[in-house]
């Protein structure tokens, strides 16, 4: 028997002992104090413990076997239920604070190196003077480049505390000797806002990507400067969102109902309600509101879009969202590592509940609920679409709606060529993409230097020798003979919009791509005719 196998048993046995402890730990009926009281249960799985440490014949680590046992258990309470080990709880908080200490660059390990691909606008490492494509080759003396070098580390070197300075020693292109710049190193924000821009003279588009802590003041500096602009009608692009903080998803809607509308309701086990009602803060209840969903889009997403429905407020574009209608409370382990329970479900106004059906322990099934949705058609057609008819429920305007599985959307988007194509798909995660567009730049940066971001957007054009060269990188890297003669279009489209990103900001590469997007698109026609939609 392999070496791993013969510890099966044990962890199994581990397993249901800890499954009963972490049970009483979390019964939130206990006051703090006897929460973590001892007891019989407790202490036999204690003894165990115990027993492994001192006793067992051979050494076993017994910190991994209680992780293994943890996540065993909650993988069989819900799909949303999860372990954060000690190592993952720092960058994972860190994310969803929406800032960390840095010196502000976007960077790629290229060729052993660390390359520079743009320093971030406002940020130390741009005020220090570090460019595009510059290489870092050493942070205090250390060395950062190098087959050898461990690239998990960077962060490491480069991060630190707040105000404290780290020279840099940097090879630039074309610059004889190496380069030395002192940056401080200052909070860098982690952005929750890919894009805010103007479609049309009176439609402003923002697109978010999560619900972190920072999230809805980056929206109202984004909407206040589209309110500035002229507009009077928004498009919330919440499509591949998966979420975040609950309490960020109810102030966002609160910027669109008006006083004391219902947001949405969650329930605990018990049975005990808590309701949360639109205040007098709204910003934009007067104005018309797109909200754009797919499949991807969960939890704090549902939020807005079921709240918005619910209340008949606006349309709600798009396809089938995800379908999390569970609510998870962080909760300390006590050792640095953390675990996210589900502690209640939400529900819409009307009533309904969004969270699509699982089976406990069988996770793999329901994160494989996208590919059930592409083989039923779903994604193609609406008609495909299966409701419960023992969930209707009706808005108080008379639209019906439907529970037990995501939001519907008012109008259906089928499902874009762009974003449906396999072989786009595994370029894009590749991240081929991003380093060939880094490589045609880092060529001659002096080629783009005089083109301004409107006329880029507006009138740049991706050469037909671009994108040979970018098949014959594909094809050099992947050992294959792709060809894009069938999707020449959409290969010509991302290699635009990643140059505009990499030469300017993610603003410029979500405009190039919304200008053939067709749900974007169907919101811009929708804006036109929403008085006639509204009255239907």
């Amino acid at each position: 028997m392999a070496t791993k196998d013969k510890y099966i048993p044990l962890i199994i046995g581990v397993a249901i002992a800890a499954g009963v402890i972490i049970g009483g730990r979390l019964n939130f009926s206990d006051t703090s104090d006897n929460l973590f009281s001892t007891n019989s249960k407790k202490d036999k799985l204690n003894r165990l413990i115990d027993y492994i440490d001192y006793e067992y014949v051979e050494e076993v680590n017994t910190d991994s076997i209680v992780d293994v046992t943890v996540n065993g258990i909650l993988n069989n309470l819900d799909p949303h239920s999860s372990y954060i080990p000690k190592e993952d709880l720092e960058r994972i908080t860190e994310n969803m604070k929406g800032n960390f200490v840095g010196i502000g660059i976007n960077f790629y390990p290229y060729k052993d190196t660390i390359a520079v691909v743009k320093p971030t606008e406002g940020g130390p490492s741009e005020r220090a003077g570090i460019m595009s494509g510059d290489r870092i080759l050493y942070a205090n003396g250390d060395t950062l480049y190098g087959r050898d070098f461990d690239f998990d580390l960077i962060g490491e070197k480069l991060r630190g505390e707040k105000n404290s300075s780290v020279k840099l020693t940097v090879f630039r292109k074309d610059e004889d000797d190496l380069l030395e710049f002192e940056v401080k190193r200052k909070e860098i924000p982690i952005k929750s806002i890919d894009a805010s821009y103007m479609l049309t003279d009176d439609l402003g588009y923002i697109k978010m990507n999560r619900f972190a802590e920072s999230t809805f003041m980056e929206f109202k500096d984004a909407l206040d400067e589209l309110k500035d602009l002229g507009a009077t009608k928004l498009a919330l692009d919440l499509r591949d969102n998966p979420g975040g903080f609950l309490g960020i998803a109810e102030q966002i809607a609160d910027e669109f109902l008006e006083d004391d509308k219902l947001i949405l309701f969650t329930k605990d086990k018990k049975g005990k309600e808590e309701r949360i009602y639109a205040t007098r803060r709204g910003d934009f209840e007067e104005g018309e509101i797109y909200i754009l969903i797919n499949e991807n889009s969960a939890s704090a997403s549902e939020v807005i879009a079921g709240a918005l429905q619910d209340n008949d407020k606006g349309i709600i574009v798009g396809r089938r969202s995800y379908g999390k209608g569970l609510v998870q409370r962080e909760m300390s382990l006590g050792d640095g590592s953390a675990v996210r329970l589900t502690v209640s479900k939400y529900y819409t106004p009307t009533g309904r509940s969004i969270q699509k059906p699982y089976t406990n322990g069988d996770n793999e099934k329901y994160y494989n609920d996208y590919y059930k949705r592409l083989r039923t058609g779903e994604l193609a057609d609406e008609e495909n679409i299966v409701v419960d008819d023992s969930l209707k429920f009706t808005t108080p305007k008379g639209k019906v709606v439907y529970g037990g599985g995501g939001i519907i959307p008012d109008v259906f988007v089928p499902v874009d060529r762009l974003f449906d194509n396999e072989t786009i798909n595994y370029l894009r995660r590749r991240g081929h993409f991003g380093y060939f567009v880094f490589e045609e730049l880092d060529k001659d940066r002096t080629l783009y230097q005089d083109i301004t971001k409107y006329d880029f957007i507006n009138n740049f054009e991706v050469s037909d020798d671009i994108v040979v060269r970018f098949q014959d990188y594909v094809n050099e890297r992947e050992r294959t003979n792709i060809t894009f003669v069938a999707y020449n279009d959409e290969i010509r489209r991302i290699i635009k919009a990643t140059l505009a990103k990499q030469l300017f900001d993610d603003n410029a590469f979500e405009e190039i791509i919304n200008k053939e997007d067709i749900m974007v698109q169907e919101v811009i026609l929708l804006s036109t005719e929403y008085p006639s939609f509204k009255q239907d």
